[in-house]
């Protein structure tokens, strides 16, 4: 698994761990599993050998990648924080400006 080997993996999740906290990891866990779930839900929906696509198709590629950005952002807190943070550093470049 990408050359990590196990003492690499539990360094890892002993500092993920220290980030989060104990109570905030289910969260994370329960919020990463309902997104990648439902990526495989959208990329079954999207037939990879339709090589031509109508303008239709292409729009609803859109509108299933914008709901599964959606589902990720109300799902997993740490995004959903993340977002929250961007928004108000850039209020703070509007008002230095």
């Amino acid at each position: 698994m990408f050359g990590l080997g196990t003492t690499e993996l539990l360094i890892i999740a002993g500092i993920v761990l220290l980030v989060f906290g104990a109570k905030r990891l289910p969260e994370i866990g329960k919020g990463l599993g309902g997104a990648i779930r439902e990526f495989r839900k959208v990329k079954k929906d999207i037939s990879p050998n339709d090589k031509e696509k109508s303008t239709t198709e292409k729009e609803e590629k859109k509108s299933l990648e914008n709901k599964l950005v959606k589902k990720v952002i109300e799902d997993v807190p740490a995004v959903k924080k993340g977002i929250a943070v961007k928004k108000k550093l850039d209020k703070i470049k509007e008002i230095i400006k």
